[in-house]
């Protein structure tokens, strides 16, 4: 499986014709329309089931054609014919690996219950603990104030999510929980991947202390009106 292929297999869940279904979890949702994944030697991308099939196939022949990039900040070579049949929000960003030998990341622990995260994060439920596991993270007094965990997970890879409370930042807690994240990751024969978009500096920056390695681009649409599932 290509590096590109990795990432939309660990990112969505796909029916029997190949096509999106959702996000995989730990929180589930609809996922993009279409989207693609360029990398320096293979490409690789998805079309939404509510897709509306007539579209789909051309969406698909046009990916086709797409080739392997050099530069990742390059647009598609049919962007302009993507936008015009599935329109949306449009989001672009690098996808990255973690390199073999990660700095040592220092005092973390794993969580493993929800009121370990209330004090300084909203938003989780206790449900999306165990598919958002492993969540590593930095604690000062007995609160996690940064934490790296599962964003999507499947059996052979899983992207990170990363968060740190507004007043911890700047203070290289990012880095930190990213990297006890990937290790972990490793321990239970995972593959851990990392993306964000052009947009998000301070997760690229995190991605430039750790030396993370760019193997690919996403650039997906939303759809219009989310299509018609």
């Amino acid at each position: 499986m290509s590096t590109p292929e990795l990432c939309l297999r660990t990112r969505y869940v796909f029916d029997e014709a190949g096509r999106i279904v959702s996000t995989r979890p730990p929180s589930p949702g609809y996922g993009p329309a279409f989207i693609l994944v360029r990398g320096r030697s293979a490409c690789a991308w998805a079309v939404h089931r509510g897709v509306e099939s007539s579209i789909a196939s051309e969406l698909d022949r046009l990916a086709r054609e797409e080739p392997p990039i050099s530069d990742l900040r390059a647009p598609p070579v049919h962007a302009e014919r993507y936008v015009a049949m599935v329109g949306g929000e449009l989001k672009s960003g690098p996808a990255f690996t973690f390199p073999e030998t990660l700095p040592p990341p220092g005092e973390t622990k794993t969580i493993d219950d929800l009121r370990q995260l209330e004090a300084c994060f909203t938003g989780w439920t206790a449900g999306e603990i165990p598919d958002a596991s492993p969540i590593v993270a930095v604690m000062v007094d007995g609160r996690a104030v940064s934490v790296c965990f599962c964003s999507r997970r499947a059996g052979f890879a899983a992207e990170a999510g990363l968060e740190t409370a507004s007043a911890f930042r700047g203070r290289g807690l990012g880095p930190r929980v990213a990297a006890a994240w990937a290790l972990a990751m490793r321990e239970l024969g995972r593959t851990p991947l990392y993306s964000t978009t052009w947009s998000n500096d301070a997760s690229l920056a995190v991605a430039r202390k750790l030396g993370l390695i760019p193997y690919a681009a996403t650039w997906e649409l939303s759809g219009r009106s989310r299509l018609e599932a």
